[in-house]
């Protein structure tokens, strides 16, 4: 068999697993809450998924990456942007989700319920 780091399972999943801040184990190790992935009927990777806390930081560290700088320096555009993105990805269902962001984007909750409230407001124009 394919070394599971050479497995074209692995090396597709990879970047989707980084992406969400989820970690790559082998099947041995899998706990009850992990997902066992199979190809052709053998188990061939496990993948245990961040609490929601940790992704969400995982997320504000992306986009920082994608902005280049760090999301408090943005202009409030971008901002604006930023908190539509962590909306569409369910960051404010996470306890002090609004808290965490406000933080990144060196705003206050209020600053970032009010662009939430202007998202939608013009959505249900």
């Amino acid at each position: 068999m394919t070394e599971p780091a050479d497995h074209p399972l692995v090396a597709a999943l990879k970047p989707l697993v980084d992406a969400m801040g989820a970690e790559l184990l082998g099947p041995e190790q899998a706990r009850s809450d992990d997902v066992v992935l199979a190809w052709e009927g053998e188990d061939v990777i496990a993948v245990r998924l961040p609490q929601l806390s940790e992704s969400l930081d995982h997320i504000l560290a992306a986009m920082e990456r994608r902005h280049g700088m760090p999301l408090a320096e943005l202009d409030r555009k971008a901002k604006q942007s930023v908190v539509r993105t962590l909306e569409a990805r369910g960051a404010f269902s996470v306890r002090h989700g609004v808290e965490t962001a406000a933080g990144a984007l060196g705003v206050s909750r209020f600053t970032i319920y009010n662009y939430l409230n202007r998202e939608n407001a013009a959505r249900d124009e």
